[in-house]
């Protein structure tokens, strides 16, 4: 979201929000101004080819040598004592995480509405983070939703047996919709873009999507090929938004070697006096 304070305070509320909401999509389509956006192109395709390498040779590697075998060393789906991770699974849900974050949105816009000067800067400067953690983890699951569509491979045991290689391109059902796993693409996008902007999280954030990761596979939600393909899509997706920031100057910085940063960002302390504030008599 924006971080100008120009609208005119005696326009009424219903003005200042429409301003406010409509400068915060405005700024995500506006020209790239950075100068330093190409070296931090060329370090992100560098970087997105090594992954996307890597990563695809190890998805060759388990589809091929252990994505069997793990799946027969799980417990029967639907088995009454794996109701916790049921319930755990769903944090990486994408449809949950993306109510969350579209209403932090939308909260923050209705209170910045009602605010001006520094107060509403700093609440901008949050509401930008959230269209970055936002549009992190939605392009990466549109981008795995088309992917499932196309690649048609079978859930575990979908079938009746215990066959890797159950593929059905374009068949467009939950049951041939395995790879890449969308669980895994929302929490390592989400992991990736947390970190990327607060980077003390990292270690708790890749903690929580590696949980995720690991239910899909207990719950024979996914094989283990389809989760390593989900957490590859979900950070270069992840990354890739964030050199769209940055080249326009949101939320990160680029370094003279490509490298992005994050920008200093309002503390907790200055957010829960701005809430404060918002919400005095």
């Amino acid at each position: 979201m924006p971080g100008t304070t120009d609208i005119a305070p005696r326009a009424g509320y219903p003005a200042q929000l429409l301003a406010v909401s409509g400068r915060a999509l405005a700024q995500l389509v506006r020209t790239p101004s950075h100068s330093r956006r190409a070296a931090a192109a060329r370090k992100l395709a560098r970087h997105s080819l090594w992954l996307s390498a890597v990563g695809a040779a190890l998805i060759v590697v388990l589809m091929v040598a252990f994505d069997r075998t793990e799946i027969l060393l799980m417990p029967a789906r639907g088995t009454p004592s794996l109701w916790p991770i049921s319930i755990l699974t769903d944090f990486g849900k994408d449809e949950y995480v993306l109510s969350v974050l579209g209403a932090a949105l939308v909260v923050v816009a209705l209170v910045a509405a009602g605010l001006h000067g520094t107060r509403r800067a700093l609440l901008l400067g949050f509401g930008t983070r959230l269209q970055y953690l936002f549009l992190s983890v939605a392009l990466s699951v549109f981008a795995g939703e088309i992917l499932k569509y196309i690649i048609g491979r079978g859930r575990p045991f979908v079938g009746g047996a215990a066959n890797p290689f159950n593929f059905v391109p374009f068949e467009g059902t939950g049951a041939h919709a395995s790879l890449p796993s969308g669980h895994a693409i929302t929490a390592f996008a989400l992991a990736f873009a947390v970190s990327a902007l607060w980077p003390r999280l990292r270690v708790f954030m890749f903690t929580y999507a590696i949980v995720i990761l690991l239910t899909r596979l207990v719950l024979l939600a996914h094989h283990p090929s389809d989760v390593t393909a989900g957490a590859l899509l979900g950070m270069v997706g992840a990354m890739a938004v964030r050199y769209w920031f940055a080249a326009r100057r949101l939320a990160f910085a680029i370094r003279a070697d490509g490298t992005i940063v994050p920008l200093p960002g309002a503390d907790s302390g200055r957010l829960k006096r701005v809430a404060r504030g918002a919400s005095a008599p």
